[in-house]
């Protein structure tokens, strides 16, 4: 049996996330859905983690187990004949037998991006957080660096996914701007549930002074969700990029 990896990127804005959902449709059931019918079996996929409804991959990663004979660098090629246009495949290679998606992956970084201007843009309604109040750059940039290093970041996190640590380590987290274009970059070994736009919602807070930079390190000890940001609007967050060893990781570098 082969174990597949595929890199893949899509516009979230028709998807109710990643995972398959009972009543809605999902990045995961529609890939699915065109893996089976090139492998002529069942196919079920391990993504490398969910991302929300109206969440965007520039670079995503999956893995099946198919014992087709297809290629594996036909593999793009024959699964875009069967996807729509806002879902594509641009690499396959022959992973481990030991490869998981999501167990294997090192460490994910996420992008938040932010329309700062009183004017919106037609074109980023679904690709980026309209915010028309102006916004601190500095400051968001002192509360991004506060949340670097590791820390319990249960007070930036939604329940509703059960986890066995809430510790994790961000390896960077920066704020720059070009025009009227915020980008948030936040590397981690992992992400809590909602993790990435509370975060970015606490920068948000620190722009127009609603709390400090400083008190940040304070905030996540509490560990009090109450007191951090808001969870940013779905639409503005992708992830961006993934590291794995191997072959895996030279294909999603590429």
């Amino acid at each position: 049996m082969r174990n597949i990896a595929l890199r893949l990127s899509y516009d979230g804005s028709a998807y109710h996330g990643w995972q398959v959902q009972k009543n809605e449709i999902s990045v995961a059931e529609t890939l699915e859905d065109a893996l089976t019918k090139i492998c002529g079996h069942p196919v079920k996929t391990v993504g490398c983690g969910r991302t929300d409804a109206g969440v965007h991959a520039l670079r995503y990663c999956a893995n099946f187990r198919t014992d087709c004979r297809i290629p594996i660098e036909r593999f793009p090629l024959a699964v875009n004949s069967r996807l729509p246009g806002d879902i594509s495949v641009s690499d396959a290679v022959e992973a481990p037998e030991d490869f998981n998606a999501i167990g294997s992956c090192l460490k994910k970084e996420y992008v938040y991006k932010i329309l700062n201007s009183p004017v919106p843009d037609p074109f980023l309604q679904k690709r980026a957080c309209f915010y028309p109040q102006r916004l601190d750059l500095s400051l968001m940039q002192q509360a991004a660096r506060a949340f670097e290093g590791t820390h319990d970041f249960r007070a930036v996190r939604s329940l509703g996914t059960e986890t066995k640590t809430t510790v994790r380590t961000v390896y960077w987290c920066r704020a720059e701007k070009e025009g009227d274009l915020i980008t948030v970059s936040i590397c981690a070994d992992g992400f809590l549930y909602n993790m990435c736009r509370a975060m970015v919602g606490t920068m948000v807070y620190a722009s127009y002074g609603k709390l400090l930079p400083e008190e940040i390190p304070a905030l996540l000890e509490k560990g009090d969700r109450r007191l951090t940001g808001p969870t940013m609007p779905p639409q503005g967050l992708y992830l961006n990029r993934l590291w794995y060893e191997g072959a895996v990781g030279e294909m999603m570098e590429r």
